[in-house]
């Protein structure tokens, strides 16, 4: 477990294990959770990286007024 310190600036580094073991790169946005008494930052991932993922589902079928 790595421990971080709080700047004056409310701002925190990501230790470096934790970085390539999730994959996080500079100016890579994250998500801040507070769950309980803890935080938890989630990274985000850009949309297109989803695509192909789960080819069992069904095309979406677009509504007549939406074409």
């Amino acid at each position: 477990m790595s421990v971080v310190t709080v700047s004056p600036k409310y701002q925190v580094v990501i230790p470096k294990d934790v970085r390539d073991k999730l994959g996080i790169h500079p100016g890579q946005k994250v998500e801040a959770f507070a769950v309980g008494n803890r935080i938890e930052l989630v990274p985000v991932e850009p949309i297109e990286t989803f695509r192909g993922k789960f080819p069992q589902l069904p095309p979406l079928e677009r509504e007549l007024d939406r074409l």
